[in-house]
């Protein structure tokens, strides 16, 4: 149970989270919508970039997100040529998803947005602020 003392303040943190997020978002966003598509598309180019030759297996597990869920917007950054998807040459029924060269700078365009945005916010604030924020999310995601 919340505690009633805090419950104003944790509701400033809820709404601080929303609208960063929506501020985090909003660019990529923008992008997206010329192609019609969604942050799910930009989640995919985001951690397929990271890690060339990605299994959809893996993906999903970072992802956190089941297969059927992945499937259409493969499928489409796909169709769009941003994605290549290659069976595994030691097991077939492995696939293995790259980004083309289109879709490498897409990703670029959409993340790099956000790397501005963190980098401005980050020089305004000092290196405990921003170790505190880590810190925060890293508890957020599980991971702390």
């Amino acid at each position: 149970m919340v505690d009633s003392n805090r419950e104003a303040e944790l509701r400033r943190a809820v709404e601080a989270l929303y609208f960063g997020y929506r501020s985090f978002t909003s660019l990529p966003d923008q992008i997206l919508a010329e192609y019609d598509l969604g942050r799910a598309h930009h989640r995919i180019l985001y951690f397929v970039q990271r890690e060339p030759g990605i299994s959809v297996g893996s993906l999903v597990a970072v992802l956190d997100v089941s297969k059927q869920a992945l499937n259409r917007p493969i499928r489409e950054l796909e169709a769009l040529g941003f994605v290549t998807i290659r069976s595994d040459p030691h097991d077939g029924r492995i696939r293995r998803l790259s980004t083309s060269a289109a879709g490498a700078a897409l990703e670029s365009r959409l993340t790099g947005a956000q790397l501005d945005l963190l980098e401005s916010v980050f020089a305004d604030v000092d290196s405990h602020a921003e170790r505190g924020w880590r810190d925060v999310m890293a508890r957020l995601a599980g991971d702390g």
